[in-house]
């Protein structure tokens, strides 16, 4: 029986420690938050029934190592597969979006819509990724799909998540976010937290340990065994697995940095991400989408239409009696961590964002909003560039006994709970 310590209880940390302690090793699971879940963590206003994620999460029907886990857990029958409404923004109009009958009315040329639909096909069903990464997705669209429906669809989305780098991002990840995808799409009854507060609960009745609000503040080495510091004490263990960020995970662990590994790290680039939730009275997109993509012109907020990425109205998806009624809406956004996003007091970005809704339903006005959450986190993509996947340094640090898994490293895929478990669990079989 090995002892092995676990920085983070995010769903990366949870399923490793889910698998170990089910072979008979001592976990200890260290978590700087209050709660369980990492950027998949939930909160919940004194009204509802249901948690809500602090971050819009959804599973896919794709989603096979997320779903194999709950049929281990037992709690398969939990997981729900509604078929939500999505859309873009084009042209000051809602227009449908999923890749279904729908597309042959989106507003393009017909030469245009059937270049927008073969590529989309080829994307949907080839599994040759890897030459794809060779290429940014900006040259690879423009050349297949065509300036004028890459133009109106895909430029406008990769200019509002990765701002003045979305023609450096390779075509592996847009392949990936397109592959992954179904028109149906997952949550959990109560909500992801609940979902990982019962994780959390079978790993706890394995015998594993959780400390919440313990945060790690060292990782080193004594007699070729890493040791874990906290405001507990320092232990020592005979693995450590390690779930935080690049730019943490390099702060916080002796020697790292002086290695080529370290070098690798230091060069992975993300961006963060941000939402900022509204409780409001009555229903914004009345046509029943769920997600509105929204485009974006230019790096600089104040210059679009929209100062955010995505409206989401989360209650189109879920029935709002979970939610005492409310009805629930995302604005959401990616920035650099720098960004005056992340400066801002709650009560300015709510203040920032608020008039846009009246683009989207006239009849909006702020006293339709009973309460509002602001939800920021600097680590939440990557930005993966051309031929990323020899940037990625593997779960195997230099380090004896120290593992790192994180989402910069489930490239090509995109971060997200599925690729989270399966990276637990295969940190969980290097362990043994």
């Amino acid at each position: 029986m090995a002892q092995i310590g676990i920085v983070g209880a995010g769903a990366a940390g949870l399923a490793a420690a889910f698998d170990l302690t089910r072979r008979g090793h001592q976990v200890t699971i260290y978590e700087a938050g209050d709660a369980l879940g990492g950027l998949a963590a939930g909160f919940k206003d004194e009204r509802w029934d249901w948690t809500l994620e602090k971050f819009y999460h959804h599973w896919f029907e794709g989603d096979r190592d997320l779903l194999k886990l709950a049929d281990e857990m037992g709690v398969r029958d939990r997981i729900l597969f509604p078929r939500p409404k999505t859309s873009f923004w084009i042209d000051g109009k809602i227009v449908r979006s999923e890749i279904s009958p729908s597309a042959l009315f989106l507003p393009l040329s017909f030469p245009s819509l059937m270049r927008f639909g073969l590529t989309g096909v080829y994307l949907k069903l080839t599994p040759f990724w890897k030459s794809l990464e060779k290429y940014t997705a900006d040259e690879w669209m423009r050349y297949f799909m065509g300036e004028e429906a890459y133009g109106k669809f895909f430029r406008p989305l990769l200019i509002g998540k990765f701002s003045d780098l979305y023609d450096r991002v390779n075509m592996a990840w847009l392949w990936a976010r397109i592959k992954s995808r179904s028109l149906r799409l997952g949550t959990y009854q109560g909500g992801f937290q609940a979902f990982l507060d019962e994780l959390g609960r079978q790993v706890q009745q394995a015998g594993g340990v959780i400390y919440l609000q313990t945060p790690v503040t060292r990782i080193h080495l004594e007699d070729m065994k890493p040791v874990l510091s906290t405001a507990r004490g320092a232990q020592r263990f005979d693995w450590v697995l390690s779930t935080t960020s690049p730019q943490l995970m390099l702060k916080l662990t002796d020697r790292l940095r002086e290695t080529a590994y370290g070098d690798q790290m230091a060069a992975l680039v993300s961006i963060g991400g941000l939402c900022v939730v509204l409780a409001v009275k009555h229903q914004l997109l009345t046509d029943g989408t769920y997600w509105l993509n929204l485009p974006a012109r230019s790096a600089d907020k104040r210059q679009n239409d929209f100062p955010y990425l995505a409206l989401v109205e989360h209650t189109n998806y879920m029935d709002r009696q979970h939610y005492g009624g409310d009805h629930l809406l995302y604005l959401g956004d990616y920035c650099p961590p720098d960004h005056e996003y992340f400066t801002l007091s709650e009560d300015a970005l709510v203040a920032r964002f608020l008039p846009s809704l009246k683009r989207v339903n006239p009849a909006f006005d702020e006293s339709w909003v009973r309460k509002a959450w602001v939800w920021r986190a600097p680590y939440a993509q990557p930005v993966p560039f051309v031929n990323h996947s020899e940037a990625i340094p593997p779960l195997q640090t230099p380090l004896p006994g120290v593992l790192w898994a994180s989402m910069s490293q489930v490239y090509p895929w995109d971060r997200g709970t599925n690729y989270a478990v399966a990276m637990g669990r295969e940190a969980a079989r290097l362990i043994g």
